[in-house]
């Protein structure tokens, strides 16, 4: 048997990693496509990868993924990772699982600020770096300089001599070639094969040493439980073999082997062994957390725990209370929200899920930020959850004594037209100005140190602001000093005083009081947000009423009357949106939003 055992060094275990929208989905498509492992009638869907709905809608990679590719006699194992900061957890996993890592750089715009987290933990931890200049085929295209660029990012990142003589070569992912020089022939994605297999080392270990294995990530079957997906590190693992877990705290475990999986192409394939070398996902083990063990009974050992970085924010998930509670979801009980919560903590350990003392009705979920957030409030809803939100808030820690809040680096580029505005806003915001440059084009690049509090809620008004052509992206930095109050949302909400439907003619007279949430016939009650008010006070509208009809007519009393298109939230948005007494409704089919409580003077109020 041992001769169709694969060697670890006729394997390649590789992670690809780039900022949002520098191509590495599409690039893996060429790969795929040019490996040889479809039939030539099979038909491969387009950015094949991002197989998970939210994914193909949103353009982004959310979750690391795993695919395997054959070149001559050679395995290749590559991991495509999200390029968003916020699911810089599912990317920290997957580093120890690879031995090399392909950096793309997009070569008009070189190496962007979500790039620099991954890459500086792949510095850290001495992985071999290739760098791919990507998109070459566009017009405005410079390789040379964001070639440059990227080697400046490795010497502000501290790499060694070793880490700066990086191997290099350029692609397009769209076009389906690489190429060692500019003026080599555009033919296919060879040269990027071979380099792979030149540059990227091959991974340690031995077929002939006892079974060890580290869980590097977890995913969920239905059928058999967790799964621990990782590097075989030494040995073989058979199915129906037994194998021990060691546990955090150093409790071993014994369990038996039900599945092993590998992967080939866009597929999961199970396998009878896996060998030193090759990432795989084993099951059997039922409790199994991110960092366990997994070893030869006679040889028990545990390695060292895979530390992850903390969530910084924190939302409350509620039951909904609203009139209109279950008229669009199935799931409305804290019951099925909790046991939702808990079966996606399973697979995603990024995520904390937190009770709340003395309170049954919400539960504390924490994660990287607010899209990490969003994307399981949105994959809830459209599972027919029913449940309210509340406005996000950091997670504080004590060091020394002293009240400490996460900071975030911003990256902003905007028309230099807009850069005074954004610089002052964010100022007011407690922002501190680290560079500013502005480039040719008339482009205006600025980089900020700003709490966390500082850029929620602001996403909404900076789109705004910059007309909708500004870019603002932002990675964690690290946890500094409070910074004291940070101001929000200047604008107060129209709330509504009654239940029933929106009247064209209440909202025609309400536009000149602020912008209208809703259309006509929308249903509305006591207490949601209807709309903005144009002043800095909150405003108790009747957005029910209906126009009084006499017996008298007279020309032009019955007008047609204009009314403005709504403005309808995005999740994001709504989250964006709402402020500390103010909450989300989620339903299947709408975003609400709602005051937290009415005040008993508002209640008595008749304002319209």
């Amino acid at each position: 048997m041992s001769e169709h055992i694969p060697q670890p060094e006729k394997i390649r275990n590789i992670a690809i990693i780039a900022h949002i929208d520098h191509g590495k989905t599409t690039l893996l498509d060429s790969l795929l496509q040019q490996s040889n492992i479809f039939r030539d009638n099979e038909k491969i869907p387009e950015r094949a990868m991002d197989n998970y709905e939210q994914e193909k809608e949103r353009g982004i990679t959310i979750f690391a993924k795993h695919t395997c590719l054959y070149f001559e006699d050679y395995k290749i194992n590559i991991i495509d990772t999200p390029g968003h900061a916020d699911f810089s957890g599912e990317v920290e996993r997957i580093l120890g699982m690879v031995n090399g890592v392909c950096l793309l750089i997009d070569a008009q715009e070189g190496p962007k600020p979500q790039t620099r987290f991954v890459l500086s933990q792949a510095l850290k931890m001495k992985l071999k770096v290739l760098v791919v200049l990507n998109k070459i085929d566009k017009p405005h295209a410079t390789p040379d300089e964001a070639l440059n660029k990227a080697f400046d990012l490795f010497v502000e990142l501290g790499a060694d001599d070793e880490q700066l003589d990086f191997p290099y070569l350029y692609a397009s992912g769209v076009e389906g070639f690489a190429m060692i020089e500019l003026n080599d022939p555009k033919v296919n994605m060879r040269p990027l094969f071979e380099k792979i297999i030149e540059e990227i080392p091959a991974p340690p270990g031995n077929i002939d040493l006892p079974f060890l294995m580290q869980a590097s990530t977890l995913s969920y079957d239905d059928y058999v439980g967790r799964q621990a997906s990782g590097r075989v590190l030494e040995g073989i693992i058979r199915k129906g073999d037994t194998f021990t877990r060691v546990a955090k705290d150093g409790t071993p475990t014994q369990h038996k082997v039900t599945r092993i999986e590998n992967y080939l192409g866009l597929k999961k394939i199970e396998v009878d062994f896996a060998s030193a070398g090759d990432i795989v996902n084993v099951s059997g083990a039922e409790d199994i957390m991110i960092g366990d063990t997994l070893c030869t009974p006679s040889h028990v050992v545990q390695l060292p725990p895979i530390e992850l970085t903390e969530p910084t924010l924190s939302i409350e998930f509620m039951v909904c209370s609203s009139p209109f509670v279950g008229k669009h979801g199935k799931h409305v009980t804290m019951n099925k929200i909790k046991d939702r919560l808990l079966k996606e903590k399973k697979a995603n350990i990024s995520l904390k899920i937190e009770e709340i003392p003395s309170r049954e009705d919400a539960i504390k979920v924490c994660g990287r930020g607010e899209l990490h957030l969003a994307v399981l409030i949105e994959a809830m809803r459209r599972e027919d959850f029913e449940f309210t939100i509340s406005k996000p808030q950091v997670i504080l820690k004590e060091i020394n004594g002293a009240k400490h809040e996460p900071y975030e680096t911003a990256h902003v580029e905007v028309p230099e037209e807009f850069s005074g505005s954004v610089i002052e806003e964010l100022s007011k915001r407690k922002g501190e100005m680290k560079s500013l440059h502005t480039n040719e084009h008339k482009i205006t690049s600025m980089e900020f140190l700003i709490p966390t509090r500082g850029l929620m809620g602001y996403r909404n008004e900076f789109l705004t602001m910059t007309r909708g052509e500004g870019i603002l992206t932002s990675t964690f930095d690290s946890y500094g000093p409070w910074k004291g109050t940070i101001p929000g949302r200047t604008q107060g909400v129209m709330i509504a005083q009654s239940q029933g439907k929106a009247t064209p003619y209440a909202i025609f007279n309400l536009q000149g009081r602020g912008v209208v949430f809703v259309s006509p016939t929308d249903e509305v009650y006591e207490g949601m947000v209807v709309g903005e008010h144009n002043r800095d006070n909150d405003l108790v509208v009747n957005i029910t009423r209906e126009k009084q009809l006499t017996n008298v007519r007279a020309s032009g009393t019955d007008d047609n009357v204009m009314l403005t298109p709504p403005r309808k939230f995005t999740l994001e948005q709504a989250i964006d949106f709402i402020e500390d007494d103010e909450l989300v409704e989620i339903t299947p089919q709408t975003i609400r939003l709602r005051k937290r409580f009415l005040k008993e003077s508002d209640r008595k109020r008749k304002k319209s």
